[in-house]
Order: structure tokens, then sequence, then C-alpha cells
């Protein structure tokens, strides 16, 4: 069956808009609907929505994008183009690390946890602490030190350093084991991890390295306790539609490190590619 396609302009009234993803593909659009494709039933020209496009091909690098009708969602009018794009792909990340990997309840209910997260300034760690805040959670936070004050801003209880010797080693300052760890960061290993996890935790890496897939397979075959969980998102349009509805309540917020037009993507590029953004960085076509 064919798929159901439908032509997304980024530019409108709102100011459309792209964001980078730590590859640097151009996977998360915000714009107005110019076309549906056959078939189409959910949208029609002149809609506002946003939509995340396949890892594969990417393609929002332009003016026009094509996106999936499966894979696209109304944007609330009170969102603006910038904060819903910023949200899409790192929004989802959070959100399925942790409730789906975590187990972890966003209504406040369920038990007491304790959680790192790592490289909490970045675009996927600013909002996994504000989601994580949402459910019964203490959370513990890393970055560099110029973002503490805003990382603590965002709700987490306890924030580290990741260049001091607590932080390099990612001990709690109140002690505390941690029950999961949203790893946002790259380049730990599990022996730095493991003397700091609870009996039953795990550590979700959400840019797994192939060390870290081989540490999966070794604690699955060897019956840990203690897990590695290699992160492969599963977009789905109804949690897009929820982290939208949280915008929209002002229970979320998306950061915006920096903008860029389009001719100026290379900029963009660069930034992203040196990992040192606060938040999300945006390209608008216009």
């Amino acid at each position: 069956m064919a798929k159901q396609l439908m032509h997304v302009v980024q530019y409108d009234s709102y100011g459309g808009v792209l964001t980078l993803d730590c590859n640097g593909t151009v996977l998360d659009i915000a714009g107005e609907v110019v076309e549906v494709g056959q078939g189409v039933k959910s949208f029609k020209v002149g809609d506002k929505v946003v939509a995340i496009l396949r890892h594969a091909t990417g393609g929002g690098l332009a003016e026009y994008a094509v996106a999936e009708e499966s894979m696209t969602v109304k944007r609330p009018s009170e969102v603006s183009a910038a904060e819903a794009s910023g949200l899409i792909g790192s929004g989802l990340a959070a959100h399925q690390a942790i409730t789906k990997s975590a187990a972890i309840n966003l209504d406040g209910t369920g038990k007491v946890a304790n959680i790192l997260i790592t490289a909490a300034s970045g675009g996927v760690g600013h909002l996994a602490v504000q989601l994580a805040k949402l459910g019964n959670v203490h959370v513990t936070a890393t970055c560099g030190e110029r973002n503490i004050d805003f990382v603590k801003s965002l709700g987490a209880d306890e924030v580290v350093d990741y260049k001091t010797p607590d932080g390099n080693s990612l001990k709690s300052p109140s002690g505390k084991k941690y029950d999961a760890i949203i790893h946002c960061a790259t380049d730990i290993p599990w022996s730095t991890f493991e003397p700091n996890l609870s009996e039953r935790a795990k550590v979700i890496d959400l840019t797994p390295p192939f060390s870290a897939v081989m540490t999966s397979a070794f604690k699955k075959l060897s019956f840990s306790k203690k897990q590695m969980v290699p992160f492969i998102l599963n977009p789905k349009p109804e949690n897009l539609e929820y982290l939208l509805g949280l915008l929209k309540e002002g229970k979320l917020k998306t950061v915006v490190d920096s903008k860029y037009p389009l001719s100026k993507a290379e900029d963009a590029w660069s930034k992203s590619i040196d990992g040192h953004a606060t938040g999300k960085i945006i390209i608008e076509p216009a």
C-alpha cells in the first residue's frame, strides 16, 4: 500500500522552523500544509502542523518537505512553530526513555524513583528533566558549570558540574543510588555507571555506541539485575500530541539556544556538532 504523503511548507505566518538532531539530519519540522496526497484524511491545506521525518532520509533542510500523515499532528495555535519543532524528536526521545524504558508515571503516581540525567542542558536533557519532575522522581543532573543554574530552573533537585570529581564519577551529592540513568552524553563506560546504580537499575543510552550494545547483551546473558538499555526511538503521534498539550498548558517549555536562517545552515550545523548548545538549535527558512 502506498504511503499517504503530504507536502508541508516550513515557512508560515508563525515562522516555520526546522531543528537539528544530534546527527545533523533535519528531521523535525513545523509549518503549514500546502498540498495533500491522495488518501490523506486527517489534514487539509492551510493546517498548521508539526511532523517528524524518517531518520534514513531526513529532508527537512528546505523550504518544502514531504511528510507522512501518520507522523504529522496539528499544532495548537498557542504553541509557536519554534517551540513545537524544538520539541518533536528530543521530546519524544525524553518521553519514551522516561515513561517506557524507565517505567516512570508522569502523573505523580508510582513509587519514588531516583534518576540521573546526563547532559541535562542539551536538547533531550532539558526536556527530560522537566518531564521527569512531573513524576514522583528525584532528579540528579549533570551539565557544564555555566548551565548549572539553568538546569536547576528546570526543576532538577541536584545538579553537578560534569568536570568535577563527583560529576566525572556521576555521584549524587546526596549519596542516592539511581534507579535509572537517562544517558544523553557520550563516552562514559559501564564501570562508571555501575557503582551508582540501585539493585535493579537501568542505564538508558540515547546514543548507544557499539560498546553499549555489547554491554547490554552481556548483562542479559549473565542475568544481571542491572541493565544497559540501548535506546531506539519509536515515535508515536499520540505521544507528540501529549507533549504539545503540555507546552500549551505551560507544564513544559522548549528552550531555544539559537536561530539561524536557512542560508546560514552551515553555521547551525557547526554549532550542533560542537555539542555545547543549551536547548535546541533552530533553522528558519526565511
